[in-house]
């Protein structure tokens, strides 16, 4: 894979060498690629990354999107399309909780923009940013699909609705407290699947 493909990442050979998914994750992932015909296989691309991002750290590095594309039999600049255009899939190391406020319509009339300012200055960084104690992420997103209950965040497969500060802070410190990283992949996919 060439640093075209990933910008101002570096690619490290060596690194790549060594990135293997767990027995289990990779049986993970063969069920979710066993639903997709042959042809299609590419379509099991986004539950895959999220399978790597939760297997390999909580981000996917370039070394990791080259080893999806390989599992995938596709090529690494599409693994790199897809993880750079959604926001649910990091490109650079996170929080072990990566908090994602929507700042959509519902969200914003009711709220979103003054619960971000209040986690900002309750963890003390702004978005984009990781607590020093490297626990929690800030990040903003587009309509997370929770309209009706809006202001909301999403943190790894888990929604919470209807913020106020008092809110915030519960799930705040009940993340803490377990300190333990949340991905997408929390939500059972073998009932889904």
């Amino acid at each position: 894979m060439s640093s075209q493909v990933h910008g101002t990442q570096h690619f490290d050979k060596a690194k790549r060498a060594e990135i293997k998914f767990s027995d289990e994750a990779m049986q993970t992932v063969q069920t979710i690629i066993s639903h997709y015909p042959d042809a299609k296989i590419k379509s099991a691309l986004l539950p895959v990354l999220h399978v790597a991002q939760a297997e390999f750290g909580g981000w996917l590095s370039p070394e990791v999107m080259d080893y999806v594309a390989s599992v995938l039999k596709i090529k690494p600049i599409e693994v790199f399309e897809v993880a750079s255009f959604y926001t649910m899939y990091n490109l650079k190391p996170m929080g072990k909780c990566v908090l994602e406020v929507c700042q959509t319509s519902s969200c914003w009339l009711n709220g979103a923009e003054d619960i971000v300012k209040y986690i900002e200055k309750k963890l003390n960084i702004k978005v984009g940013e990781t607590t020093t104690d490297g626990m929690f992420s800030l990040k903003v997103a587009e309509c997370l699909g929770s309209c009706g209950t809006a202001p909301m965040l999403q943190c790894g497969a888990s929604y919470h609705e209807n913020l106020t500060y008092d809110k915030v802070d519960k799930i705040l410190d009940d993340y803490k407290a377990e300190g333990k990283l949340k991905s997408y992949t929390d939500l059972d996919y073998k009932n889904t699947l």
